[in-house]
């Protein structure tokens, strides 16, 4: 496999690139580090990408690079890139979400329409949902964002299927529950929670922590990417973690993990969803998506890596 990942220095995109490395295939990464948050994060996610064989780094925009010399010899696209988060979306930044999760992802689409590409995966979220009107979702429900992320995702997911229709442009958008794991971004709230309690600082909980959500582990989502690029299904797919737990659920289960946390509530951030569940049987029938990961087991590996990084600092 000859890959091409965009939002390469990001969470999922580096463990993904991880994982196709490790397979023995060779990937092309795009990452434009944007400063949604800092690039120290991003370089860290790189460091063991960067130097090994079959990995090449592409730093630059993908709305005013020239696409062709990166896609040429691709045979799959993972569209990963995008501007990240519900909370920044309103105002004047909705010009940068329009640009980086609408534009973008059309640009991309247009140069990979004449192109003899295998399969684009695109990275959507479960944010396109809004509050949905029944648990488990099924993708059935009519997508109804209540915020202008989950907006600008549910327009790209609009784009592949337009192209694909259109084009042939064989695509697969999967609507992400929540992704946690080790090198989560800084800003999300299981990186927060986890290094609060083991660095001893201050947890920030918005909301009352009885919202509920369906976390995703990371490699159970690396592992839907790759098993619908090779697959044949196109379409659109829940990708979920296989339980609904409320954050004050998931604190006790790091206080069991890690230790103490000084705990401070706060009002919820607008145009966050109360609830979330995925029904991935689509996923499941389509490319044979289960996912593997406890929520235990993957707080567990998060709160080892945040105990070593920790370590490594003192």
């Amino acid at each position: 496999m000859t890959a091409v990942v965009t939002g390469a220095a990001g969470f999922v995109g580096s463990h993904l690139c991880r994982a196709l490395l490790d397979a023995g295939h060779e990937v092309v990464g795009v990452d434009c580090f944007t400063d949604y948050y800092p690039r120290a994060y991003k370089e860290l996610h790189l460091a063991g990408l960067r130097g090994r064989a079959n990995f090449w780094m592409v730093d630059d925009d993908l709305l005013t690079m020239r696409l062709e010399p990166v896609l040429e010899d691709a045979e799959y696209v993972f569209h990963l890139a995008g501007q990240p988060g519900v909370r920044a979306s309103w105002g004047p930044e909705f010009q940068t979400y329009a640009r980086q999760n609408v534009l973008v992802t059309q640009r991309l689409l247009e140069a990979c329409r004449g192109l003899s590409i295998a399969k684009l995966v695109y990275a959507s979220s479960s944010s396109v949902y809004g509050d949905a009107e029944s648990f488990p979702t099924p993708e059935t429900v009519c997508p109804r964002p209540v915020s202008p992320y989950g907006v600008t995702k549910l327009a790209g997911e609009h784009l592949c299927e337009v192209y694909r229709r259109n084009f042939g442009v064989a695509t697969a958008s999967l609507r992400l529950f929540t992704v946690y794991g080790p090198g989560q971004r800084p800003d999300m709230a299981f990186a927060r929670l986890v290094g609060a309690a083991v660095a001893g600082g201050r947890f920030e909980l918005l909301g009352d922590g009885r919202q509920s959500r369906d976390f995703t582990f990371v490699e159970d989502v690396v592992r839907a990417m790759v098993d619908a690029a090779s697959s044949s299904w196109c379409g659109i797919a829940n990708i979920g973690g296989g339980s609904r737990v409320t954050m004050n659920e998931v604190i006790d289960l790091v206080r069991e993990l890690s230790g103490p946390i000084d705990l401070v509530h706060d009002g919820a951030a607008v145009g966050d969803v109360r609830h979330t569940a995925a029904d991935c049987s689509t996923a499941r029938s389509g490319f044979g998506y289960q996912p593997a990961t406890s929520l235990r087991d993957g707080l567990a590996l998060m709160v080892a890596a945040a105990a070593d990084s920790e370590a490594v600092v003192a």
